[in-house]
Formats: C-alpha cells, sequence, structure tokens
C-alpha cells in the first residue's frame, strides 16, 4: 500500500539526514581542536597566569615542566643589548644604581627578612613584561629571607648589596636566573632576565638554628 511506502521513505530519509549531521558534526570539531592545540604540548605545561609570585621568583627548580619544555615552541633570542653604564656584579650579574637608598641603612645579613618590589621583563627593560608587584590593587612588595635560596641566585646576590630604598636595573643571566630549561611556560630556557627592583624595607632577622647556621656556612652565596 502507499502509507508502508510512505513510511519506509521518511525512515531512510531521517537515517540519511542523521549521517550527514554527524558528518558535519565531526569534521567542525576536528577543526576547533586544531586552532585550540597551536603547539602540541602547550596544554600540559604550566603557564605564568597559574604561578604564583613565590614560584616566579623562587628556586628555579619549581618551574621545570613535566616532560617536553620544548612543546611550549618558544626560544630566547640573542638580541644585543646596550649596557652602556651598567656595572659588573658577581658572577655575572650587571646593575645600574636608579635610585640611591638611605645611606645610613645597614645592608642585608643572610637569613633576614626584606620586602622588595620589581617587574621582571624579557627582551630589555621594557620589552615584554612577565611579572610585577605592581597590580590593579596598588604595589605588593615581595617578602622573603635574603642569601638563603629563598628566590633566584640573581636576586640573592643582588639584594645582599643593596640598601634600604635603593632601587636597581638588574640583567640577571640565565645561570643566575632559571637556567637551560627555563620556568612557568613563560621565561624560555636560556633567557636573560631584566628587573626594576627596589629594595624597599629591612626586617627582622629570621630565628635560625645550629643546623640553619651551618647550612648557611657551607653554601656561600
Amino acid at each position: 500500500s502507499a502509507l508502508p511506502a510512505c513510511d519506509y521513505f521518511l525512515k531512510s530519509w531521517r537515517r540519511t539526514m542523521a549521517k550527514c549531521l554527524f558528518s558535519v558534526a565531526w569534521v567542525f570539531g576536528w577543526f576547533v581542536s586544531l586552532a585550540a592545540v597551536p603547539c602540541a604540548f602547550s596544554l600540559s605545561l604550566p603557564t605564568a597566569s597559574s604561578a604564583t609570585r613565590r614560584e616566579l621568583l623562587s628556586n628555579p627548580a619549581a618551574f621545570v615542566a613535566q616532560s617536553l619544555i620544548l612543546g611550549e615552541c618558544v626560544l630566547s633570542p640573542a638580541i644585543a643589548i646596550d649596557l652602556t653604564g651598567y656595572v659588573d656584579g658577581p658572577r655575572g650579574l650587571k646593575y645600574m644604581v636608579t635610585k640611591e637608598g638611605n645611606q645610613d641603612s645597614p645592608k642585608p645579613k643572610r637569613a633576614q627578612e626584606v620586602k622588595a618590589s620589581y617587574t621582571l621583563f624579557l627582551d630589555d627593560f621594557g620589552g615584554k613584561k612577565i611579572d610585577s608587584s605592581k597590580g590593579l590593587l596598588g604595589e605588593q612588595p615581595f617578602k622573603f629571607l635574603a642569601g638563603v635560596g629563598q628566590v633566584i641566585p640573581g636576586w640573592d646576590l643582588a639584594i645582599m648589596d643593596m640598601k634600604e630604598g635603593e632601587a636597581r636595573k638588574l640583567v640577571v643571566p640565565s645561570s643566575l636566573g632559571y637556567g637551560m630549561k627555563g620556568a612557568g611556560g613563560k621565561i624560555p630556557g636560556g633567557a636573560t632576565l631584566y628587573f626594576d627592583i627596589e629594595l624597599v624595607e629591612i626586617g627582622s632577622m629570621a630565628k635560625i638554628g645550629p643546623d640553619q647556621e651551618k647550612w648557611l656556612a657551607e653554601h656561600p652565596l
């Protein structure tokens, strides 16, 4: 009869349309996935937005990606920077004093609490800004113990030589920063770091015991 034939036609038409819609959806999803993952391993790496300020400045080992750091697909370009007027500090560190500190202020001692404000750039000062203590809520200085390895070596070496209120521009080689492994998905391996830094406050000495004193003696800066 005509009714069964019509019913069969409708069912066949619905199956065909369903297959077409499935194919279109699959192709669309494939293109979206390609656009969302432009670099094979980038989604598995930590980013600067997921890293705390303490992580950004602390021991570089805390930042090493779990597997393929090259998945971030970024390399630090070799850029010639004019360092005229900069002073040669220890172990390749370079700096320029931009504001004199309190001349009556002593320099920090190891294990003494300090607060510092900073801005970190890649590719020269005023280049790509990676992190800063200056946020939407105003200045929030970073607090740590000087000279005990709570921050990257370049910071420890600089802070221990500064007076309260002093500001400097620091050029930190990768050997005093995050080394060849980089950090946080934003700092590539071998990167030179450029800091605007000010020693805002020198606080009290931390209470340390014999074991800590022994460690400081065995690990000079």
